[in-house]
């Protein structure tokens, strides 16, 4: 690794610490109701909105309708996201005029967005109009984070409460998230993207003359939009002659904010991040990675305060922090290192790339203007949260590049995840931590003061087998169907195409390798089912885990109680995730990016 890269590396960590503590602790007041400097300002807003709405900020839930809250808003959220989609042509602020998006990607589009996940099967600025981009797609940006923090909340409070079904109020909790947290980051963030060039306009989109037309074949689809394939099943196309360049313009800033702040990830573009409209310049991508990570960093330091003890909150800080910079170092090095087929054939790659990668290595996929380390540390930053934004492509890395992003999902998004989803998933490792810690040593399984039984366990096994189980469902049906048609490369490197898919479906991630043409009716169904359980299949067993612990009593600690702050909890707790995310995931990570590897040294 080069100084370079060391540098780069420091100063992000460096930043990210800086900007996530206070945050952490404003949250902390936020969140339990007291004063935190904005509530003067956002205070009246607040108590209009529950007049409005009919809600009582002093009714509390249990689990049981906490749960019911969330689903019944989510599922109105779907529905409503996928008739806006499907109405959008007879809708304003359609300059470009854009068509209604077909069934079946409309559906996954919302079950998409509304999960958090923010898979994207279209190019966003030929899909979707400025309506649909904010009223839809930048709403769900806001509201699917603030459901996450809204699971933690209540799993906290089940962890700190005793003797009580109380768990909080689902409205109040959204709300805070959304008014007192998102909303003035992503104002913030987004004043400083227009400044490093993001374009923030309602105007249709520019076209240019192009100097020498171009000569190329259009893919033929049908009213729905969907491919024409011939009696082989390969998609047909008509030629056709390129004389003018269409750019997309848009309400982009605002849009960028949130998907990063909220590791949402949906683009206003097909390219995403590593569109120069975007992501600019290298200032922009820098404070684009701050965003991703800053709320679910901070929610680590904001957990330490409300359960009234801060070692507990850097403990967890500490092992998502350690896997990450492992792999992370793991991933720059991969690709600093080049392909090895270039240097058999005596091609300097170090050389050929110069300045602009950053002092060289694998370029392709990249942009010049972030290089090399950026593009590993925003993939590692981006996977190893729910965000699934890339300023590069992940199916241009080398074989052991794009198996650290493809890990970093598949380890459940806990190394930091979406945000409040990532930590109460790791709070659930923990707690099956102190679980398999009782049955190896014969330590009481106490978690905070609360027994760890039979229904905790039972619950947290759901939460951590869920998402591999989804994930390697869905690429065996698609390797066992003609759906396997669909990927760009055959071998391994396409296996590991539709892997990377079902395993960023699966996890609410929505990052994928770009070789997969996802939109067609298989894809579409199956992950949208894939992205649905991924979300809720875990969000309500997590809240029969805080259910039962809020109705439990402390435990004083004891001689037997194992201490969950310490050097060991935070080496087992890694154990467990990492134990766990390979003995999953090792078998088909063979047959995909391990076996590339091999290949390529051969």
């Amino acid at each position: 690794m080069t100084t370079n890269a060391i540098i780069q590396i420091i100063a992000y960590m460096a930043a990210l610490l800086a900007l996530s503590w206070p945050l952490g602790a404003y949250m902390a007041r936020v969140f339990e109701g007291k004063p935190c400097g904005l509530n003067r300002v956002l205070g009246p807003v607040e108590r209009l909105i529950y007049r409005i709405c009919g809600i009582d900020p002093e009714r509390e839930m249990d689990w049981k309708t906490y749960a019911l809250a969330l689903l019944v808003f989510s599922a109105a959220g779907i529905v409503l996201l996928y008739l806006q989609q499907r109405f959008q042509a007879v809708l304003p602020l359609n300059p470009d005029g854009l068509p209604a998006v077909a069934p079946d990607l409309a559906l996954n589009t919302a079950v998409s967005f509304s999960t958090n996940t923010n898979w994207q099967n279209y190019a966003g600025e030929s899909t979707m109009s400025y309506l649909t981009q904010m009223m839809g797609l930048a709403v769900h940006n806001f509201i699917s984070p603030a459901v996450g923090i809204c699971v933690l909340l209540a799993l906290i409070r089940g962890l700190t409460r005793r003797q009580t079904a109380n768990l909080g109020n689902f409205w109040v909790d959204l709300l805070r998230g959304v008014l007192y947290l998102l909303l003035p980051l992503s104002c913030v963030l987004a004043l400083a993207l227009v400044w490093q060039g993001a374009p923030q306009t309602f105007a249709k989109a520019a076209k240019a003359t192009i100097l020498e037309p171009a000569a190329y074949d259009n893919p033929v689809t049908d009213a729905d939009g969907q491919p024409v394939k011939d009696a082989d099943g390969k998609p047909t196309t008509e030629p056709a002659t390129m004389t003018e360049q269409v750019i997309s313009l848009g309400p982009v800033a605002s849009q960028q904010a949130i998907m990063t702040l909220g590791t949402n990830g949906g683009g206003f573009f097909n390219a995403n991040a590593s569109h120069p409209f975007e992501n600019p310049t290298p200032l922009s991508n820098f404070l684009n990675m701050l965003a991703i990570l800053v709320i679910p960093v901070g929610l680590l330091f904001t957990y330490g305060a409300m359960v009234g003890d801060k070692r507990q909150g850097r403990s967890l800080l500490a092992a998502m922090g350690s896997v990450l910079l492992v792999l992370l170092v793991v991933c720059v090095f991969a690709e600093q290192g080049g392909n090895p087929q270039f240097t058999a054939l005596g091609v300097d790659q170090q050389a050929a790339e110069g300045a602009a990668a950053q002092a060289g290595g694998n370029m392709e996929g990249k942009e010049a203007r972030f290089g090399v380390v950026d593009s590993a540390l925003f993939a590692s930053v981006t996977t190893a949260t729910s965000c699934g934004a890339v300023n590069s492509m992940h199916d241009s890395f080398t074989p052991l590049g794009g198996l650290i992003p493809m890990w970093l999902i598949q380890l459940g998004e806990v190394i930091f995840g979406g945000v409040g989803s990532g930590l109460y998933g790791m709070i659930v490792f923990a707690i099956v931590a102190v679980f398999v810690a009782g049955l190896m040593v014969g330590r009481t399984p106490e978690y905070l003061g609360k027994k760890i039984e039979p229904f905790e366990t039972k619950m947290a096994s759901l939460v951590i087998l869920i998402p591999p189980f989804l994930a390697l469902l869905g690429t065996a049906a698609a390797v066992a169907t003609q759906a396997k048609t669909a990927i760009g490369n055959p071998g391994a490197h396409g296996f590991s195409e539709i892997l990377y898919a079902f395993s960023s479906m699966a996890n609410n991630n929505g990052s994928a390798f770009a070789g997969l043409s996802g939109n067609t009716l298989f894809y579409n169904l199956v992950g949208a089912l894939a992205m649905f359980a991924g979300r809720f299949w875990l969000a309500v067993p997590t809240l029969a885990i805080a259910g039962s612990l809020a109705a439990k009593k402390i435990v004083p600690q004891g001689e037997g109680t194992l201490p969950t702050h310490t050097p060991l909890f935070i080496a087992l707790l890694v154990s467990v995730v990492a134990v766990v995310g390979a003995l999953t995931f090792f078998p088909a990570l063979a047959l995909g990016p391990i076996a590339e590897h091999l290949a390529l040294l051969r």
